[in-house]
């Protein structure tokens, strides 16, 4: 008698597992007496710069931007699973003063990425 089995095995690299991204906000300095205000939005986009997804956060003081341990975490799913190459980030505006941005590339069949973001 011969017998044979087969188990199924769940990995990243299972094309049918939602591809995420995982928005980390923190910061490690000091802006206590920081009153200035400051938007972030989080954005992720194809290589094109065509947006798949975006959102804007409340706007906050500098100074209430979370250190490491209350760190703001946000995970999205990428839209329609897109499997090539996307950049995701975040986009920042200070009242007054202007805006930057701090985004990572996730490459083509990357189905996990986290975007750690400490404020400077």
């Amino acid at each position: 008698m011969l017998m044979a089995s087969c188990k199924k095995s769940t990995t990243t690299t299972d094309p049918a597992a939602p591809r995420k991204i995982k928005f980390i906000l923190y910061t490690n300095k000091d802006f206590s007496g920081d009153n200035g205000n400051i938007q972030f939005r989080l954005s992720i986009q194809k290589s094109s710069n065509q947006t798949l997804w975006d959102s804007v956060l409340p706007p906050m003081r500098i100074k209430d931007i979370p250190d490491l341990a209350h760190k703001l975490v946000v995970e999205k799913a990428v839209p329609d699973n897109y499997d090539a190459a996307i950049k995701a980030g975040f986009y920042y505006t200070i009242e007054n003063v202007g805006y930057s941005w701090h985004y990572d590339i996730s490459n083509e069949g990357e189905k996990y990425k986290e975007i750690p973001f400490n404020f400077q």
